[in-house]
């Protein structure tokens, strides 16, 4: 992939530590870098998976706001566009390429920027890029995309425009990941779609009780996303029964292990924070459960809940 961009004139090509997921000193010290070696720049493209992508979309805020992005975590706190941006995803299903954050984990939380200058202002979607991708990695990320539909889908903040997107992710998910057929180009063509589709129907609605409890053991375990919203899909029946028994399915026929036992042995002071950082997913919660969410989600029942996984 390296031998296909063409570098011109001040051009760099910047590899990105996936290792953890981004994180605001992260965005900060590449921000800061180019501002010191070039002041401004005309644009910046992020090339990869969620991760990457995101971290191109604050990076490009950065440029033109001042201060931290620890800052702007929240909804609708960034005030100026950021440099132009560019999105070309190699993995498929976070919906990073159209979404309105980029998910940043900070010093007190794993919050996004979000805002409506935080889209891509051009991206484009290539499904060879994501052809080779790794058969766990794929359908984590994949699950991503399933879980968006679901959580939209029964969403309290659905809407037509948002019905339609998720709909069709969701028809997509089922043809990619219940079909018979061994993993080929029209399954890579799909997924992509799918989460183009997924991607645009949370950025007018909104996620739910998978995305905010997954956060939660993020911050305080580094679990990735894609695996993080599985470990919890997995024993939320109560709130999303059809979607769990679909998902479960999917593992099943996908023969894929979601890992079990992450929150044995944590302690109560452990187990405050991932509830702290969970509970401060406001809009989340009211999608998934209505405005009275706080008198349902109760600390002890969220408590339960990390136990259980």
């Amino acid at each position: 992939l390296e031998q296909r961009i063409p570098l011109r004139g001040n051009d760099v090509l910047l590899y990105a530590d996936v290792t953890y997921e981004p994180k605001t000193s992260q965005v900060d010290a590449i921000a800061n870098d180019l501002k010191q070696q070039y002041d401004t720049i005309s644009g910046i493209v992020g090339i990869g998976g969620g991760s990457t992508m995101d971290l191109a979309k604050a990076v490009s805020l950065m440029m033109n706001n001042p201060g931290s992005s620890a800052d702007y975590q929240g909804w609708d706190l960034v005030q100026q566009p950021g440099v132009y941006k560019v999105g070309i995803p190699t993995l498929s299903g976070t919906g990073a390429e159209v979404s309105r954050t980029c998910v940043l984990t900070g010093p007190t939380r794993k919050l996004g920027m979000n805002s409506d200058f935080t889209p891509f202002d051009q991206i484009v979607l290539d499904p060879e890029l994501a052809a080779n991708a790794p058969a766990n990695q794929r359908f984590y990320t994949g699950m991503d995309c399933y879980i968006h539909c679901i959580e939209s889908l029964e969403g309290t903040f659905l809407n037509e425009f948002s019905k339609s997107y998720g709909e069709k992710a969701l028809q997509l998910c089922q043809e990619v990941f219940l079909s018979n057929e061994p993993w080929g180009e029209k399954h890579d063509d799909k997924l992509m779609m799918a989460s183009y589709a997924g991607g645009m129907s949370i950025a007018y609605s909104q996620v739910g009780v998978a995305h905010a409890v997954s956060y939660g053991l993020s911050y305080l375990l580094g679990t990735k996303h894609g695996i993080g919203n599985c470990i919890v899909m997995n024993h939320l029946e109560e709130y999303y029964p059809a979607g769990v028994a679909e998902f479960k399915q999917m593992v099943a026929h996908n023969n894929i292990d979601i890992p079990t036992g992450i929150c044995a042995g944590l302690t109560d002071e452990q187990f405050d924070t991932m509830i702290n950082v969970s509970l401060g997913m406001k809009p989340l919660w009211e999608n998934a459960l209505g405005k009275d969410w706080e008198q349902i989600m109760t600390r002890e029942k969220l408590r339960a809940l990390f136990e259980k996984l």
